[in-house]
Order: C-alpha cells, then sequence, then structure tokens
C-alpha cells in the first residue's frame, strides 16, 4: 500500500497481524574512489575494512568470522552484519545477522576507468512506522560517513 504525505510517497507492508511496517530505501551520496572497482571490491569484501570505514562514535567493532562482523555505536544496540551476496566487481551485499531488525546494506561500485571507480551505499529494511521514523537519520548518517570514508581508506 502506498501512501502519499505532501507530494512524497510513502510504501507501507500491511501484515497478517495487522502491523504496519515501513519500507525504507536510503541512500549515500556517490562517492569517487581513486582506485580500480576491483580493488575497491576487493577491499570492502574483506569485512574487517569495514572497521576503518566507522564514524568516530564507535564504541565497539569485533570481526566474527570471515563474513561476519559486529559494531556498536554509542547509545545504539549492538549490530551484527553478515556478508550475503558478493558480485565481482560490483555490489556487495551485507545484511543483518541476528537481532530484531531486518536489513540490508549494498554497495554498488562502478568502473570510471581503469583507476578509479564510484561507489554508492543502499540501506533498505522494513521497520514499524514509530521504529522507521527513530533511525532514518542516524541511518542516513552512518551510510553518508561510511561512504565518506571510502575514497581515503580504500588501498
Amino acid at each position: 500500500m502506498t501512501i502519499r504525505v505532501n507530494g512524497t510517497d510513502f510504501e507501507y507492508i500491511l501484515t497478517n497481524e495487522y502491523k504496519i511496517f515501513k519500507r525504507m530505501n536510503l541512500e549515500s551520496p556517490k562517492t569517487t574512489i581513486h582506485k580500480s572497482a576491483k580493488d575497491t571490491f576487493d577491499f570492502l569484501s574483506d569485512v574487517k575494512n569495514f572497521e576503518k570505514l566507522m564514524p568516530e562514535n564507535i564504541s565497539k567493532f569485533e570481526v566474527i568470522d570471515d563474513d561476519k562482523f559486529l559494531f556498536a555505536l554509542k547509545g545504539m544496540p549492538e549490530i551484527i552484519l553478515k556478508k550475503k551476496e558478493a558480485i565481482s566487481p560490483s555490489k556487495i551485499v551485507l545484511g543483518a545477522a541476528g537481532g530484531k531488525l531486518d536489513f540490508s546494506l549494498t554497495a554498488d561500485i562502478t568502473a570510471i576507468d581503469d583507476n578509479t571507480s564510484e561507489t554508492q551505499l543502499t540501506f533498505e529494511g522494513e521497520f514499524n512506522a514509530m521504529m522507521a521514523m527513530m533511525i532514518k537519520g542516524p541511518i542516513s548518517k552512518f551510510i553518508e560517513t561510511l561512504a565518506t570514508n571510502m575514497p581515503s581508506n580504500v588501498a
């Protein structure tokens, strides 16, 4: 079901339990990285490298295994992300691994030339309306920070 409010469309999902969930889709700005698409893909494929991209207010980061890591920002609950899909050299999908929230974080990588790529992060999830309202700002800032930190950290 789509509802239009002040010119903006909101997509809601009505479950069998009559709970309304909002589908959230947030995108970071596109970021130019002076590395090839393959180099960028390889960097993002190694989950331990996400620690280098995290905001300054990170309170915990722990690699659980080759495809999974846990992190927490100050004042927020711990989140576990697991690599769900990797299509070299253009796409990496991380998804929530446990917890009450179901979402994904996708890195779309586009080759500009042999030594330059462009990356955009997309956050997608379904949340109840109250949760969606509470997390939209912090999540937007979080993915923007990850994207902004890429050019100086992708090695």
